[in-house]
């Protein structure tokens, strides 16, 4: 073959064949239709959230992944498979779901189905597995659920208060733990929800992911750097706290502030950098190979990029079209979701006198702690009663919605914080109390701080259901949102002290006839069914267990 003849050979198969790629940009604008809700969701989220800030870069990371397969996919016999399709179908419905009942992770979830999905209609199981890398990387662009986020955080911080008084104490300095609340004396630190380490830990978990895929080394040594990350992480934001508690106890409370003090979290983030940087170079150098050897940093050329068009245009990405365009018509059609806010009577009318129970109440003066809290409406307040010598304390948090991280804070989460540790934590029933004389399951506590002893009962209510699990809590949100729009609900919780654990049984009757009493009047103020404003003012809606 002469030169004229390579060049015009290495002409005609770079150019792109126009319909299988126009067919592709179709379908990938159909899916960006039918999910933009979510999308939309998505991409505003990374912005708020700090945690998240390094959403922007990982589709654009993961295009790159797929880049560097591009010769290994035109290598491989790929061939079309009708499963995508049923997956495709699957994700549609997903969206519409979701798109409904504005639970925008439906929709998130849905749209990485319907990638998956199109995938294995165009180029099978086997293209799923040459492409099945780069398509988890994507996993990391969503946020975690709301429930799953608090409950990580609440134990980071706990996890981290403890190493990082370790550390002070290391240094010579005299320090108490209360919960996340670090006692130096002269100064408190709280551990907060955002010194929990989570702001590094999802963006280094997706760098330790980045580097073990493009690692080229054995798979053991491509787990310990993805899963080393993580212990990274939670020791060197631990050392962080250590340090700034050594600081502020030496030079003052400015030491935990300002400028210094997010400067301190850069410093650790990139320690964090650098330390996997030398766990893989020590990798490497076992293997006598220099450091930049073990990396697949290859530049692909952009003609390889027709590799991930269709070949031919066969019936499965014909029908991928086909659903794709009754998808958009679905979206179109569904009205996007509009919660129905229930009417019901404010807690600041809640009564002070319950029977023979008189109660003060309070108010929650910290704005850290409301906006954690993120209630649309709540009653904190304490009862006596002249028969018991110990108070009973009240705590109800209402939200007229529960979507996308507003809502209930679980006490499993938050009470460990304030320096309380879990004794015990089982279910509780209390017969004959509901309207029609049924019996309440909810959750009983029994908390522990030094010599103090605490009894907590909870519980939550979704539309009049008392519920004490806390993953049923959820699918009943769903649901309510699904076909009624509704996602209203609170938690209920009720407190007193036990001066001895003798005092135990007792205190067990003072909380059941205390919640005999309350439960009643609860209904005025938590929505059951579709009550109107006028039927909740003269009573006429029974705390009912729907």
């Amino acid at each position: 073959m002469s030169e004229g003849q390579k060049l015009s050979h290495i002409s005609v198969d770079a150019r792109i064949d126009w319909k299988p790629l126009g067919l592709v940009l179709l379908i990938l604008a159909c899916l960006t239709y039918i999910f933009w809700d979510g999308l939309d969701y998505m991409v505003s989220y990374w912005g708020r959230k700090e945690e998240y800030n390094h959403g922007y870069l990982i589709p654009v990371v993961a295009f790159y992944l797929l880049w560097l397969r591009a010769e290994e996919i035109s290598q491989s016999d790929l061939v079309e498979s009708w499963a995508g399709l049923l997956i495709i179908i699957g994700a549609v419905v997903a969206s519409a779901i979701g798109k409904v009942s504005g639970t925008f992770q439906v929709v998130e979830y849905g749209f990485l189905l319907a990638l998956l999905g199109l995938i294995v209609t165009t180029g099978g199981w086997r293209g799923l597995r040459l492409t099945s890398v780069p398509f988890v990387y994507l996993l990391f662009m969503i946020p975690l659920p709301f429930w799953l986020y608090q409950s990580l955080s609440g134990q980071l911080q706990l996890i981290s208060s403890e190493l990082g008084v370790a550390v002070i104490r290391f240094f010579g300095v005299s320090v108490f733990l209360e919960g996340n609340v670090i006692d130096l004396g002269t100064y408190q630190l709280e551990v907060a929800e955002a010194c929990s380490g989570l702001r590094y830990l999802f963006p280094l978990m997706s760098f330790g992911f980045l580097c073990a895929a493009i690692y080229k080394g054995p798979r053991w040594q491509q787990v310990i750097i993805f899963v080393s990350a993580i212990p990274l992480t939670i020791l060197m934001n631990s050392f962080r706290i250590g340090v700034i508690g050594i600081l502020v106890d030496n030079f003052g409370i400015g030491q935990a502030e300002g400028f210094l003090h997010y400067f301190e979290g850069w410093i650790v983030f990139m320690t964090c950098v650098v330390a996997l940087f030398l766990l893989m170079w020590l990798f490497a150098r076992f293997r006598g190979l220099a450091l930049m050897e073990v990396f697949a940093l290859d530049i692909p050329s952009t003609s390889t990029l027709k590799y991930f068009l269709p070949r031919s245009i066969q019936p499965q990405v014909l029908g991928a079209i086909v659903i794709s365009v009754i998808g958009v018509v679905v979206a179109y059609s569904l009205k996007s979701y509009e919660d129905h806010i229930p009417d019901r009577m404010n807690f600041a009318t809640f009564p002070l006198v319950i029977d023979d129970w008189r109660g003060k109440d309070s108010i929650i003066e910290d704005t850290k702690v409301l906006n954690t809290l993120s209630a649309d409406d709540y009653f904190l307040g304490q009862y006596w009663h002249t028969e018991w010598g110990t108070s009973v304390g009240l705590w109800v948090a209402y939200y007229e919605e529960q979507r996308q991280g507003n809502a209930v804070h679980s006490p499993k989460a938050c009470l460990p914080g304030g320096g309380w540790d879990i004794g015990s934590l089982d279910n509780h029933v209390i017969e004959n109390i509901g309207p029609n004389g049924e019996s309440y399951k909810i959750n009983r506590v029994l908390m522990t701080k030094g010599n103090m002893r605490q009894l907590v009962y909870y519980w939550f209510v979704e539309r009049g259901r008392i519920q004490y699990d806390e993953f049923q809590v959820k699918w009943y949100i769903f649901w309510d949102a699904l076909t009624r729009n509704r996602t209203d609900g609170a938690l209920v919780r009720v407190s007193t002290f036990v001066p001895d654990i003798t005092q135990l049984d007792e205190a067990e009757q003072r909380l059941t006839e205390f919640v005999r009493v309350l439960d009643p009047k609860l209904a005025f103020y938590l929505p059951q069914e579709d009550a109107t404003f006028e039927q909740v003012k003269v009573g006429m809606v029974k705390n009912s267990n729907l």
